[in-house]
């Protein structure tokens, strides 16, 4: 049962948090927000590819 099951993403905002230093967002609204999300998600995919 436990390998059909998707992988958490948990892991990765933990990651994003605690080494990046992502405390809140720096911009208001929902779609800002979103895009905020977006350029974190590329910068940790990125650092994830280099490594």
């Amino acid at each position: 049962y436990r390998k059909q099951r998707p992988v958490d993403v948990e892991p990765v905002f933990a990651h994003i948090k605690a080494n990046r230093g992502f405390k809140r967002f720096l911009l208001k609204g929902i779609s800002k927000a979103e895009v905020e999300v977006g350029l974190l998600s590329i910068a940790h995919n990125l650092k994830k590819w280099k490594a």
